[in-house]
């Protein structure tokens, strides 16, 4: 019997009253269908343009990016891009990024990444909206490298506080990163890569001048910010700190969360979290391999979802925490820390569907999910709060 996987976008939405109360190992949460009106077809990445327009964006994982108004009562999203011709989407492929310019409202630019063949290959390219529409002859591609396979391809980019692009990047697929490329200084494979692009000397982009290796004389990529990632699926920067937590998909044994720094190497295929990988012993001590904040075995998911710090008003009792998913489970956790150190680790959700891409609004009172469902809405809280605008 064929089950139809409907695809929806659903927020969670915090009870204050509920959450006053309950204890760290009892706290819940609150789900609902956000738009109720509204399916997306394979949707992997959900944000806003920082603009104003109160319009929001799904990315579908085929090629297509739908926007529509921020409102439960919303009936349609419109096709803002439409990639389908140039995109390969088959298993962890397809569009997958999507990050505006911090000044998009006065340049239009837009930048996404995605994933094509013939040759294999992983793309980030830049787009403009004129005249309140997306010109497809202004793509202007900034930056492209070979996938050898077709999985580990990372995905996520976005804007940091410091004004640069952060783009994270897979090892390249297959298993066990059998070409070393997250250690390869020399490829940019198994990465978090940062970019200028409000510069042209590499072309399309630029250099940050405080990027690791900038004038390395070993021929190391200038565009990395660290390296030793498996795959670097989502990412997100702390608004208070302005750290960059990092959400690493495992292997065979760990799910990790990391607090990734400048430089820094986080060990991959040296090791797998806390453990060595290959070799299987004696991780080499002198790579100074920095470990994950938290890591979790693969019995609680096999799939981590990065997600952020919440930094809103509406849920006092997880301000402050770092929130992140199991797409494999839907479980849901909260981490609570104290600078680079782990505290506790809250479970929020039991199994309730297989979660995407968390994605927080510029007020952070709300936070949103995507959930993939095989029922629409059998596990939901019906509540009606008012959606904020962004």
């Amino acid at each position: 019997m064929n089950i139809k996987i409907l695809t929806r976008l659903f927020s969670i939405i915090f009870s204050l009253g509920l959450l006053g109360f309950l204890s760290n190992s009892q706290q819940t949460l609150n789900l609902e269908n956000a738009f109720p009106q509204l399916t997306f077809e394979r949707p992997v990445e959900f944000t806003h343009a920082g603009d104003g327009s109160n319009r929001l964006y799904v990315i579908e994982q085929e090629g297509r990016i739908r926007v529509f108004e921020n409102s439960p009562s919303t009936k349609s999203a419109d096709v803002f891009l439409d990639l389908k011709n140039k995109v390969s989407s088959e298993g962890e492929m397809g569009l997958l990024g999507l990050a505006f310019h911090p000044n998009f409202k006065q340049n239009g630019y837009f930048y996404v990444y995605y994933t094509k063949r013939k040759p294999l290959e992983s793309i980030i390219a830049r787009y403009q909206v004129v005249s309140n529409k997306v010109d497809v002859s202004t793509e202007t591609i900034l930056l492209r490298f070979d996938q050898p396979y077709d999985n580990h391809n990372g995905g996520k980019i976005a804007f940091g506080p410091d004004g640069y692009l952060y783009i994270g990047t897979g090892d390249g697929g297959a298993w066990g990163d059998q070409h070393n490329y997250a250690q390869n200084r020399s490829s940019l494979l198994g990465k978090i890569l940062r970019i200028d692009v409000n510069q042209t000397t590499r072309g399309a982009y630029g250099i940050p001048a405080d990027n690791p290796y900038v004038g390395s004389k070993e021929s190391f990529r200038e565009e990395i910010y660290a390296y030793g990632l498996r795959n670097p699926w989502r990412f997100s920067f702390d608004t208070a700190t302005k750290q960059l937590w990092v959400g690493d998909v495992g292997q065979n044994e760990f799910e990790e969360i990391n607090i990734v720094t400048k430089g820094g190497n986080y060990g991959w295929r040296l090791k797998e979290a806390v453990r060595c990988y290959n070799p299987r012993k004696d991780c080499d001590p002198a790579q100074q391999l920095i470990d994950p904040i938290h890591h979790y075995p693969r019995s609680d998911g096999v799939s981590v979802t990065g997600g952020f710090v919440y930094r809103g008003s509406r849920a006092p009792s997880l301000r402050g925490k770092y929130l992140f998913a199991d797409y494999s489970n839907g479980k849901v956790w909260a981490l609570r820390f104290q600078g680079n150190q782990k505290m506790e680790v809250q479970l929020l959700t039991k199994e309730v569907g297989r979660f995407l891409p968390l994605a927080k609004m510029p007020k952070e009172s709300f936070i949103f999910w995507i959930i993939l469902a095989a029922k629409s809405t059998d596990f939901l809280h019906q509540t009606n709060p008012k959606t904020p605008n962004v």
